[in-house]
């Protein structure tokens, strides 16, 4: 199943979010992620969705979106033509040196930034592209985690 990121401008009024959210839920489709922040304008928002789905989902996703009365502009937008960023938390049990040792060592490969190392327990930290994220995680999970967190894509197009 594919992802695709959808950057979405509404009108920064109450329920907007719940309406596309609910706009999901009745047709089925799956959000990965959802974002929303402010833009320079305060009457406006930004939404940043990732959707999981081939592209006949991503096309109704976009048609339907639109429709809504909010919603100003609806594109997709490609990791490579964007500036896109998620982060996210990993907690790591650290019962010896040789897994610290090699938890260091694929932070260091994927620029990923220890946060915390107490006790037996390691915390890392990585802002990337959601495609390195998700290798990241591919590569961590070789490790006992212990919990994740991961904050949902931001992306605008260049």
């Amino acid at each position: 199943m594919q992802k695709y990121i959808v950057s979405v401008l509404v009108k920064n009024h109450a329920g907007v979010l719940a309406r596309v959210a609910s706009l999901f839920g009745r047709r089925a489709f799956n959000i990965d992620s959802l974002t929303v922040s402010a833009t320079t304008d305060p009457s406006i928002s930004r939404m940043s969705i990732i959707v999981a789905g081939d592209e006949k989902i991503l096309e109704q996703v976009m048609k339907q979106v639109s429709k809504l009365y909010e919603v100003l502009w609806v594109e997709q937008l490609w990791e490579e033509d964007s500036y896109c960023k998620e982060l996210v938390f990993v907690k790591l049990s650290t019962p010896d040196g040789l897994s610290r040792d090699a938890i260091r060592e694929v932070a260091e490969v994927y620029n990923a930034n220890v946060v915390e190392a107490v006790g037996n327990a390691m915390i890392v930290e990585l802002t990337e592209v959601p495609s390195r994220i998700d290798a990241f995680l591919d590569v961590i999970s070789n490790f006992d985690v212990i919990e994740m967190c991961r904050s949902g894509v931001t992306a605008m197009i260049r």
